[in-house]
């Protein structure tokens, strides 16, 4: 590569800020996620800049871009594709849908029924869709970024557990503060400028930078701590069921990202909490009582990270 992860990495932030003020702490774990080739699901209400995000994002990629509008009516095929008569040469021809590029905006995704939504499962866990039988690879890398109303109930249908788990990390934007708000204002005026974002990355990079990112080295005690860390998961007693070993793996590899993209080549205990939360608070169900009780996903991965012991020392 002709630069480092942790320049790159400063490239997209630099690009994606001429559009997103403030909110580096999820620009960074959406860089993260990029990195370690996942899916993103951000949960936010209307207006809080979830698809102007990820727009921003992958202009700055370089790589092709997709979007749905996820509607009740939506079908399987409006995503993945079908195959067609044509009259004129008497053949099935196969139109691709749009899941066949590199980053697909499932925008609402929780408005599709579960019919439409399990159309992505595939894709997202081994990067290809079955048309008509036949299963076609999907371009490389293949990410897909999904936005969510967390507060609107009407007209939707919440996403299954299992494809919740194939979402690398989820999170919210949150509302700007007055300050990032009338800088907002005063950068973007009526209208959103993603023709002044250069394109920093290609496919290309992504997979190069991938290839150094598995070479960051994992001691065993983090590797230890990464694994209690989602067994106490399984333990507590607010959780009725915890995170998966996919979560396990979410959390390695992203760990990784994270200190690549701090210009390390070693990850330390604190590369994993600084991702814990946005990749186990998804992953997690907490019994009803401790719903009834309003308790968060998020409280308990803090509250777990906070008594599960830190390794203390490291070999590097």
């Amino acid at each position: 590569m002709e630069k480092t992860t942790a320049e790159y990495k400063e490239l997209l932030m630099n690009e994606i800020e001429k559009i997103i003020v403030g909110k580096k702490e999820q620009i960074s774990l959406l860089i993260m996620s990029v990195f370690s080739g996942g899916h993103v699901l951000l949960d936010d209400l209307p207006g809080s800049g979830k698809t102007t995000l990820i727009k921003a994002l992958s202009a700055a990629m370089g790589c092709s871009f997709g979007r749905i509008q996820f509607t009740p009516d939506l079908l399987p095929s409006d995503i993945l594709g079908m195959t067609v008569f044509n009259q004129k040469t008497g053949d099935f021809q196969l139109r691709k849908g749009p899941v066949f590029t590199h980053l697909l905006l499932a925008d609402e995704i929780n408005r599709a029924i579960p019919r439409t939504q399990s159309a992505l499962l595939e894709a997202m866990e081994e990067r290809q869709a079955t048309i008509d039988g036949n299963s076609l690879a999907l371009p490389s890398p293949f990410f897909v970024m999904a936005t969510q109303n967390p507060v609107e109930r009407e007209s939707t249908f919440p996403l299954p557990a299992a494809q919740m788990d194939r979402f690398f990390i989820k999170m919210s934007l949150g509302y700007p503060s007055q300050e990032e708000e009338n800088q907002m204002l005063l950068r973007l005026g009526s209208s959103i400028p993603f023709h002044t974002i250069d394109s920093v990355l290609s496919p290309e990079i992504l997979q190069e930078i991938s290839q150094e990112i598995q070479k960051v080295f994992v001691d065993d005690k983090v590797r230890d701590y990464i694994v209690q860390l989602v067994h106490a998961t399984r333990n507590h007693n607010q959780v009725d069921t915890g995170a998966s070993p996919r979560a396990s793996l979410s959390l390695f590899s992203g760990s990784r990202s994270w200190a690549a993209m701090e210009g390390r080549d070693f990850v330390t205990p604190d590369d994993v909490k600084a991702i814990a939360v946005p990749v186990l608070s998804h992953r997690i169900t907490l019994k009803a009582q401790a719903r009834f009780s309003h308790a968060e996903p998020e409280a308990v991965i803090k509250e777990i990270l906070e008594t599960v012991n830190v390794p203390a020392r490291v070999s590097l």
